[in-house]
C-alpha cells in the first residue's frame, strides 16, 4: 500500500508542477514527510490522505 501512495504522490506533485518543498507547504507538512512518502518509507496520515484524495481526483491521479 505504501508503494501505491509513493508513486501517486510523486505523480500528483509533478502534475501540479510543484517541488517537494512547495507540495509540503500546500499540505501543511514538512518537506521530510513528502520526501519519505515518495521514497516509500512512510505513508501519509488519514488527515493528509483526505486532502490528497480530492487532489488525486482533481488531477486525475489513480491510487491502486
Amino acid at each position: 500500500m505504501i508503494d501505491d501512495y509513493s508513486k501517486a504522490i510523486k505523480e500528483l506533485r509533478e502534475k501540479m508542477l510543484l517541488s517537494q518543498v512547495e507540495f509540503a507547504q500546500l499540505l501543511g507538512v514538512s518537506f521530510a514527510s513528502v520526501n519519505r512518502w515518495e521514497n516509500g518509507q512512510h505513508e501519509p496520515t488519514i488527515k493528509i490522505k483526505r486532502k490528497l484524495r480530492s487532489l488525486f481526483k482533481e488531477y486525475d491521479v489513480k491510487v491502486s
